[in-house]
């Protein structure tokens, strides 16, 4: 695998990123980490996965989990997540990134999601990693749609559908849509508390409390996630910085580098071949 090492402090350390022309809406992720640590981020799709080697350990909806060697993984769109090695050897892991809008409209299935962050199964993880490999290495699109469709049918088994209903989630809810409508503006805590009529106090702490991250957190994990859709169009690494919020190139540099381990530019090179 070509790596990209100088994205990271320890050489050990290695991820590549591809997307498939034919089909929008799929991004294909192969890393080995040992002494990273990936600060919280979100994936504004499905990512489903297995662990080839070693253990990962990571926060998940305010618990920490740990992932071993023939683990699958299986994350819901705009769940904020960390990730770093359980084991000395780090781990190595293949992931797809599925947009819900795609899966949907291949399978005619709404309302996907995921109960369980981790399941250890050495047949479905090992199939899992194949299918993804695949993937990776062909440009046939009949055989891509193929592979796609096998990989669906493999994780389908553990998925759920139907709404979520849950105690004051339309509330926030509110704050979710705000973020996404405004990340490109500066935003303050009493902005935000405005919208659900609640003091700056009480909401930091309800927000907490609900998604186990701060509301500055979330606010970047959604600025970096329109990042990567800004670089996988082609715009430049500075006008990124812009039309997200940032103060400028260097500090997206920074952010992005930190929780998905590549610099924007590099990542903008493997996803957006020119």
């Amino acid at each position: 695998m070509q790596g990209v090492p100088e994205q990271f402090i320890d050489e050990r350390d290695c991820a590549s990123f591809r997307h498939l022309a034919q089909v929008p809406g799929v991004e294909l992720y192969h890393a080995h980490i040992s002494r990273y640590a990936f600060e919280p981020h979100t994936h504004e799709a499905f990512g489903i996965g297995a662990i080839e080697l070693g253990a990962e350990r990571f926060r998940y909806r305010g618990t920490q989990h740990v992932a071993p060697i023939n683990s699958v993984v299986t994350m819901n769109p705009d769940e904020l997540h960390t990730g770093e090695a359980a084991t000395a050897d780090g781990w190595r892991y293949r992931m797809v990134y599925l947009e819900p809008e795609l899966l949907e409209a291949v399978t005619g299935v709404r309302h996907w999601w995921f109960s369980d962050v981790v399941r250890h199964d050495v047949q479905r993880s090992s199939q899992l990693c194949q299918l993804i490999y695949g993937l990776w290495n062909t440009d046939d699109p009949l055989a891509q749609k193929g592979l796609l469709l096998d990989l669906i049918e493999t994780f389908r088994p553990l998925a759920r559908h139907g709404l979520q209903q849950q105690e004051g989630a339309h509330r926030f809810e509110l704050i979710r849509e705000y973020l996404h409508d405004n990340y490109m503006h500066t935003i303050t805590l009493e902005d935000l508390a405005s919208v659900v009529a609640l003091s700056p106090y009480h909401f930091q702490r309800q927000f907490k409390a609900r998604y186990h991250v701060t509301p500055h957190q979330m606010l970047m994990a959604i600025r970096l996630w329109r990042a990567k859709n800004f670089l996988t169009r082609g715009m430049p690494a500075a006008e990124v910085a812009a039309a997200t919020g940032l103060t400028d190139q260097s500090h997206l540099t920074r952010a992005f580098t930190r929780r998905y381990g590549i610099t924007p530019v590099r990542y903008q090179k493997q996803v957006f071949p020119r």
